[in-house]
């Protein structure tokens, strides 16, 4: 798998059961808007500090997303090199997510 995931492929992924780590690297206020169920919020400024809290269960695929898919790029390489093997970044983000998966999920 490479570094990013689309968001059908999640979604598949998820309706299978299949072991799934979801990480949201945004802000607070924007976890408050809509965040995908289950998530842990570790906005990306406080994942150096706080990296240590991402524990997936054995053989889960840790997902990172954000809004449009670009600090999750940057937190699933961050994560890589602190030596989490399976991470990788929800591509287009929550928004493609809303676009082509859930479009009842807000939009912002």
């Amino acid at each position: 798998m490479g570094i990013e995931i689309e968001p059908r492929e999640l979604a598949a992924r998820l309706a299978a059961g299949q072991p799934t780590y979801l990480v949201d690297v945004r802000e607070p206020w924007e976890h408050a808007l809509v965040a995908l169920p289950g998530s842990v919020l570790v906005p990306l400024g406080e994942l150096p500090a706080r990296h240590r809290e991402i524990a997936p269960p054995s053989g889960a695929l840790v997902v990172a997303y954000c809004h449009h898919g670009m600090r999750s790029l940057d937190a699933a390489m961050y994560l890589a090199s602190k030596g989490i093997a399976d991470v990788v970044s929800l591509a287009g983000g929550i928004d493609a997510w809303a676009c082509e998966v859930e479009p009842s999920l807000p939009r912002y």
